[in-house]
């Protein structure tokens, strides 16, 4: 019978557990996946302690590439043994096979392997929406990004060189600064040893960024406030070390005039064929070279627990995944 991690109660990574499940057939608009690669994201992390409150019991994880087991009766696009990923609830990505609703998925092309697949589909698409639709970043665009060495971190400088504009990372330790250089940060600053507002004022001149993109949430939104210049947008899609305080917006957004935007994937790829559009970009990327994908770490399917512990510690320099 099948494994599956299972949470029935909000906790640490203790509460991860393994279990046997049933999985049965898929409905009609449904597809059975047998799960190869899972993807290991810090939203994970909201979903099992509660920060993001779900039922319970529950599956856990958004992430996976496998190939397609079975169809339902009105599936059209896929067949069995297409190769597929997918990144989207409901829970219960960590599982070797589960059943999931059609409209979530997409085709892998040749070339794209699924431990790749289950790296791209969260951090790929995000940094999509992020760099093309949220802010649209263009040559000559000189803008912040924090969690430089992490796994969105990683392709968005990529990405973002790829079409001639320059990023400033920050990340917490000085081990990080090399990998955030060899992916293509122009500055890379160490925020536990250096002030990164002033960092950033002196690289640009005192003018400031016109976007700082902010996945580490409590610890860097106010200073991100101040590196940006009049009119700036303030892109908070994460909230890696804690949730935000309420925002003061007379004080903190009125006197420059800042955008502040909160955006999520769902908001962005609201239907398979935009998925499978986005999705595409980023293969693409991937296959002709622009995007390099490095492995952090592969963990099994029993050790999601010790996978939490590093991704919560900050331990992980890039993408990890698990292996079911």
């Amino acid at each position: 019978m099948p494994k599956s991690i299972i949470i029935k109660k909000n906790g640490g990574p203790e509460v991860l557990e393994l279990q046997e499940v049933e999985v049965g057939s898929p409905g009609p608009d449904e597809i059975k996946v047998i799960n190869n690669a899972i993807g290991l994201n810090y939203i994970d992390t909201y979903h099992r302690s509660g920060l993001y409150p779900i039922k319970l019991p529950s599956g856990i994880g958004l992430e996976a590439a496998g190939k397609v087991e079975e169809i339902g009766s009105n599936v059209k696009d896929f067949n069995k043994g297409d190769n597929i990923a997918y990144a989207s609830t409901p829970l219960g990505a960590y599982s070797q096979q589960r059943i999931i609703p059609a409209k979530i998925a997409v085709k892998i092309p040749d070339g794209i392997s699924h431990e790749i697949a289950a790296t791209l589909m969260t951090k790929g698409l995000t940094t999509n929406y992020l760099l093309t639709k949220t802010y649209l970043l263009k040559a000559g665009d000189t803008v912040l990004f924090h969690a430089a060495a992490g796994g969105v971190g990683q392709i968005f400088a990529q990405w973002a060189n790829s079409i001639g504009a320059k990023v400033i990372g920050t990340v917490g330790s000085d081990e990080k600064i090399k990998v955030a250089e060899e992916n293509g940060y122009s500055h890379v600053i160490n925020y536990t040893k250096k002030d990164f507002v002033e960092e950033v004022m002196k690289i640009t001149k005192n003018e400031g960024v016109p976007a700082v993109f902010d996945g580490v949430g409590k610890k860097t939104f106010k200073g991100s406030l101040a590196c940006l210049r009049t009119r700036g947008m303030m892109i908070s899609f994460g909230n890696a070390s804690g949730p935000l305080e309420p925002v003061n917006i007379p004080k903190e957004i009125q006197p420059k005039g800042l955008y502040l935007t909160r955006p999520s994937i769902a908001q962005y790829f609201t239907n398979r064929k935009d998925l499978q559009a986005g999705a595409d970009e980023i293969f693409e990327k991937v296959k002709f070279g622009k995007i390099k994908i490095r492995i952090a770490k592969k963990y099994k399917l029993e050790e999601s627990k010790k996978a939490h512990e590093d991704l919560e510690a900050r331990k992980l320099m890039g993408p990890a995944i698990i292996i079911p």
